[in-house]
């Protein structure tokens, strides 16, 4: 006999990378010590029947962005320290048990790694990592230096925020800056670059015909960015990926294009991948959201949303993520309301990283567009093998850390100004849906930190999850 284990859950659908199988999952000291039949694992000091229901693991985020609080707080890092609290909160409500966050500043980053490493420790209820967003030349200075520090993804806007949104502080890349990225990162064992694909120059001067006819509509907002800009440059990324022999992947991809596109260049074999997020699952460009629509890229038709569904099914697409930006939402519509000004509100999405599972199992499970197995790839599994996090990270396997979710596909509920437990529970792009397929009980490193939707924990005591050659060290 085993000994004892901390805490086990039984009568459950365990979903392993082997396969779906009864049972349940035994952890001790934070990590998972047995998988199998109920009657195999170690009594423990704690039992939770999961009733039948699905027991995954916690998801991974690989796309959110802690900080925009700053706008609130006028200091970036006063905002990461407001943001890792507040949102990893509403995550551990949601069922995502690890975040990889965009670090984003205009100063050099490597004098501040170790403040990066102890807000998320102090402030955070999950374990983390970073991304860098490389938008100065002296960012690409820091890349090898950024390496040694545990970080080895690296995001550039080719060529967004060229022109819109000043105020975010973001400059865009150039094909020269791009080539640059790329063929240092070519040299960094499992590195990445991250690539936020739109053509600013076309949606510029769409833009101004747009505001000349006076139009003020969701609709409106991706007609100045249409399906082409993002084509445009993903094309290019394709072309310089092969270039460098280097790796890429489109954060946020929208349009049925970039699915063809991606489709294309991986057929020959070229290490171009891409995200979609949530939102572009659900929602079209002709749902009444008003400003709190307005995301870069912009939402797409029916056509467009269908092939991202197709593109998860068949391999194109292979993972997901949030693009999670919180705002109050006075900042958001900037005072003019839902229905205010489309070209003067601020883009992004709130609370994602709380809706990232129960619309997953909402829209792709119950609605039979995924299985809950390719689910559990894309939103876990793949994500953590991306980002150096495999295996200690993304899979119920022995050795791995004990961050799980039970899932009820029954469970049901309309989002509402109280569904959210973030910064700002009162918008985001899923108001007034039904959301059916929500968690029962988060549990993050072997202990329970949410149940029946009650949080059970205090934040802090984290883990920075730096990323080097032969992955995740174990604690």
């Amino acid at each position: 006999m085993a000994d004892q284990a901390d805490l086990r859950v039984v009568n459950a659908r365990v979903v392993t990378p082997s396969g779906t199988q009864f049972g349940g999952v035994a952890a001790r000291d934070g990590v998972i010590t047995g998988v199998g039949t109920d009657e195999s694992l170690p009594d423990a000091e704690r039992e939770i029947d999961a009733a039948g229901n699905y027991l995954i693991p916690g998801f991974i985020d690989p796309h959110v962005h802690w900080g925009l609080s700053r706008y609130e707080f006028e200091d970036y890092h006063e905002g990461l320290a407001h943001d890792f609290e507040t949102e990893t909160r509403g995550a551990v409500h949601g069922g995502v048990t690890t975040v990889v966050n965009f670090l984003l500043q205009r100063e050099p980053y490597l004098p501040d790694m170790e403040f990066f490493r102890d807000v998320g420790s102090e402030n955070s209820y999950i374990d983390f990592a970073y991304h860098a967003i490389v938008h100065q030349d002296h960012h690409v200075e820091e890349i090898e230096g950024l390496v040694d520090a545990g970080i080895r993804s690296f995001k550039v806007f080719f060529n967004w925020y060229k022109h819109a949104s000043p105020e975010l502080g973001i400059d865009h890349s150039d094909a020269g800056r791009v080539y640059r990225v790329l063929d240092t990162v070519s040299d960094v064992t499992n590195g990445v670059v991250m690539f936020h694909a739109e053509n600013e120059d076309l949606a510029y001067e769409r833009r101004q015909e747009l505001q000349e006819a006076e139009r003020n509509d969701l609709e409106a907002w991706t007609e100045a960015a249409p399906n082409i800009c993002e084509a445009m440059q993903i094309e290019q990324i394709g072309q310089l990926t092969e270039y460098t022999d280097s790796r890429a992947y489109i954060v946020h991809m929208s349009t049925a294009e970039g699915v063809d596109i991606c489709e294309r260049f991986q057929e020959q074999g070229v290490n171009l991948h891409a995200e979609t997020l949530p939102a572009f699952l659900a929602h079209t460009n002709t749902d009444d959201l008003g400003v709190w629509g307005k995301i870069s890229p912009p939402l797409r038709t029916e056509q467009s949303k269908e092939r991202l569904w197709e593109g998860l099914r068949n391999g194109v697409v292979d993972y997901l993520g949030t693009d999670h930006c919180p705002h109050k939402i006075e900042f958001k519509e900037k005072g003019e309301g839902k229905y205010g000004d489309i070209w003067d509100a601020i883009p992004g999405d709130n609370n994602g990283i709380e809706y990232f599972l129960p619309v997953m199992m909402s829209e792709g499970v119950n609605k039979n567009r995924l299985s809950m197995e390719r689910v559990v790839e894309v939103c876990a599994e793949n994500n953590a093998k991306r980002w150096g996090l495999y295996p200690r990270k993304g899979a119920l396997v022995e050795g791995s850390d004990a961050d799980m979710v039970i899932v009820d596909l029954d469970k049901s509920r309309v989002v509402d100004d109280s569904f959210y437990h973030t910064m700002e529970p009162r918008y985001s792009t899923f108001h007034g849906q039904e959301l059916t397929g929500l968690p029962t009980h988060t549990i993050v490193d072997g202990r329970v930190v949410v149940e029946d939707d009650e949080l059970q924990v205090d934040p802090g005591g984290r883990s920075f999850l730096p990323r080097h050659e032969n992955g995740v060290p174990k604690r």
